[in-house]
């Protein structure tokens, strides 16, 4: 006796259905995993970043002690870098000076100044009251400060000048600080990065100029400026008013 035998035929349609459905699911996760890595910039225009919104502030400290202690950078800073930078900070800071905003007399303050090459370039040019802070003193260069609490009386300074508002964990203290230690009058500048997040170790991102504005209640802006310094792409200068 003969078994018929039977074939059995999936539809080609639910196959088709699948390899496009897969092809969907992978593109889709591929779309939201890039999407994750690109900030997009919150309605505040300043964020803290997650990471550190539940940390400890000796943690926030010993993160940051990571890079200013890394012997690596640390060499790199006092070597190849130096002359690099004493260079472009003395162009920035002899621009300054051509617009009145910083003179041979000013006694100046470098917030978060690592081993002082803005210090050196201020010296340089013949500013020669000069001295920066870190939480790494590197005499006689810079001396040590937490920026968040500085240890210099009230209106002690002429002109304030900082890279690394990114690194500061509460921004408004940050602030507060240069305006409780520059003199009525006196000009702060800050090198700051609105275009792209770069450090790895920054505590905050900035996603326009508005907010760091609003943080300064005692000073009015001088001027807004498209710079190129390392790494940090604007340039924003304040005077302390006249009480």
């Amino acid at each position: 006796m003969k078994i018929p035998t039977t074939i059995i035929t999936f539809p080609k349609l639910p196959i088709i259905l699948f390899i496009f459905f897969s092809l969907f699911l992978s593109f889709s996760l591929l779309f939201f995993s890039t999407r994750s890595q690109t900030r997009i910039p919150p309605s505040s225009g300043l964020i803290i970043r997650p990471e550190y919104t539940s940390t400890s502030y000796e943690t926030y400290l010993n993160r940051q002690l990571n890079k200013t202690l890394n012997p690596k950078l640390r060499q790199i800073w006092v070597t190849r870098d130096w002359t690099r930078k004493l260079h472009v900070f003395s162009l920035f800071f002899l621009s300054l000076q051509r617009a009145h905003l910083l003179s041979n007399q000013s006694r100046s303050l470098c917030i978060g100044a690592r081993v002082g090459q803005e210090v050196a370039a201020l010296k340089l040019i013949g500013v020669t009251d000069s001295v920066g802070i870190d939480l790494v003193p590197y005499p006689p260069l810079v001396v040590y400060g937490d920026f968040h609490s500085q240890p210099f009386d009230d209106e002690s300074f002429d002109f304030e000048f900082s890279n690394v508002f990114d690194h500061a964990l509460f921004p408004e203290k940050f602030v507060a600080e240069i305006e409780r230690t520059l003199k009525v009058g006196g000009v702060c500048v800050l090198h700051v990065s609105i275009s792209k997040r770069a450090d790895k170790y920054s505590a905050n991102d900035l996603f326009s100029v508005k907010p760091l504005m609003k943080l300064f209640k005692r000073s009015e802006v001088v001027h807004v400026k498209t710079i190129d310094g390392f790494g940090l792409d604007t340039e924003v200068a304040f005077r302390k008013k006249i009480k």
